[in-house]
């Protein structure tokens, strides 16, 4: 290729082995019109979906109910002026008869969880089914501890579906959510399998949306196409926030941070052993925990037992996807409840999990991650109201940070959302 073109080139990310075409070659060119024509074919179906959706009358959800401001008032935190404006928007969309399709676009931390507790409470109290939709197991954990944490007062039943499940729970959840006994199921992709059905399924919540394909978020609507759909992210993906800009679907943007929440402190280096004593060490010192982020699995032992050299007072564990379900949930559990000092993991920490008294993350190799990943990553940290530090690091033999890294603010600042999505 000639140098003037080298900015055509780009690192493939596809979960397959790619096949090699030769230049100018006849099957390079067939792979081309086939992804063309998936793409069209993609794209005719959600136009006639989108369209079924306008044209179709969906469940206009009643005024609140006693017991809705019942819930409103438990909140343990002062919601946001954004908080609350997205809320009544969520709301109105709800009580009119167009199905609702309404993106909720809020940085990491800014409370979208709690705008969807309520939107999926106000669904049950008209006696319709809510499936809420998260992309790891770890964030299915954790919303069903929020959601019955919230609604654990009313007589709702909210079910898991996961792989945290044993089969005879799984088969349990499926039965309570095809007789329509479960109200709210939460759920990763287990829920999009064709043996998951509601009996009046009334809203679906997509969680974390920029980690679903297209197909898997379009299945979930197509089980009714009067369905309501709310979608939360902080990045979200081109598509859906070029939909929302133009019209297609609603958005409603949080940008106030929660009360008493400091920016996280941005720290982007080349890696030095001393420097990572030094934050872990620092954290410690305040009765702290540590994210450290080493996404290789084959070597995640080898550095967590480099951290044990550096930091030998620290109680550190692994964590990694490919772990079994008990042995990561212990891990998980044991983090929450303060058992461990460092939690060296990959990325399966990167969506939703909120654990306020981990206040410092170190990633390794932060180079080879997107900028929607280091985001959300980063937003693992800085939960409560302490400091929070995030030290993004590159090989110490490396010139200078890739242009992601370096792209990244070194301040105290926090970029929005918004702000991020147009870095991708």
């Amino acid at each position: 290729m000639p140098t003037d073109q080298l900015d055509q080139l780009s690192r493939y990310v596809g979960g397959e082995n790619p096949a090699l075409h030769k230049m100018g070659g006849a099957e390079w060119q067939k792979a081309k019109a086939r992804a063309r024509k998936a793409v069209r074919e993609i794209a005719a179906q959600l136009i006639q979906l989108y369209a079924a959706r306008k044209a179709s009358k969906g469940h206009a959800f009643g005024a609140d109910t006693p017991w809705q401001r019942e819930l409103e008032d438990a909140f343990p935190y002062t919601e946001t002026p954004d908080q609350l404006a997205a809320i009544e928007e969520v709301k109105h969309d709800m009580e009119q008869p167009t199905p609702m399709d309404r993106l909720i676009c809020g940085d990491v931390g800014y409370g979208k969880t709690e705008i969807a507790v309520r939107a999926a409470f106000k669904a049950v109290q008209d006696g319709k089914q809510v499936a809420v939709l998260v992309p790891t197991t770890l964030l299915a954990q954790q919303h069903y501890n929020t959601f019955t944490d919230r609604m654990g007062q009313f007589p709702l039943e909210i079910r898991q579906l996961s792989r945290f499940q044993t089969p005879r729970e799984t088969e349990q959840t499926l039965t309570k959510a095809a007789d329509g006994s479960a109200d709210i199921v939460i759920g990763t992709h287990r829920l999009l399998q064709t043996s998951t059905r509601f009996k009046n399924l009334g809203m679906v919540i997509v969680d974390e949306e920029q980690r679903f394909g297209v197909e898997h978020k379009e299945y979930l609507k197509q089980l009714r196409t009067a369905v309501d759909v709310l979608t939360m992210s902080a990045t979200p993906i081109p598509r859906t926030l070029e939909m929302a800009i133009t019209g297609i679907r609603e958005m409603s943007t949080i940008a106030t941070p929660p009360e008493e929440r400091h920016p996280v402190l941005t720290f982007v280096g080349a890696y030095d052993d001393k420097q990572v004593a030094a934050a872990i060490h620092r954290e410690l010192l305040r009765d702290g925990q540590v994210f450290y982020l080493h996404n290789r699995v084959e070597s995640i032992d080898r550095a967590a037992r480099r951290i044990r050299e550096l930091v030998p007072e620290a109680r550190v564990a692994v964590a990694h996807g490919q772990m079994g379900e008990d042995a990561l949930e212990k891990v998980m559990v044991g983090f929450w409840e303060k058992e461990y000092d460092v939690l060296v993991c990959t990325t399966i920490v990167e969506s939703g999990i909120d654990i306020p008294n981990a206040n410092t993350l170190i990633v390794e190799r932060a180079d080879l991650l997107g900028l929607a990943q280091l985001h959300q990553i980063r937003g693992r940290v800085g939960r409560g109201r302490e400091r929070a530090y995030a030290y993004f690091l590159y090989p110490g033999r490396s010139r200078s940070p890739s242009t992601r890294t370096s792209g990244w603010p070194r301040s105290r600042s926090t970029p929005s959302s918004a702000r991020a999505c147009t870095w991708r």
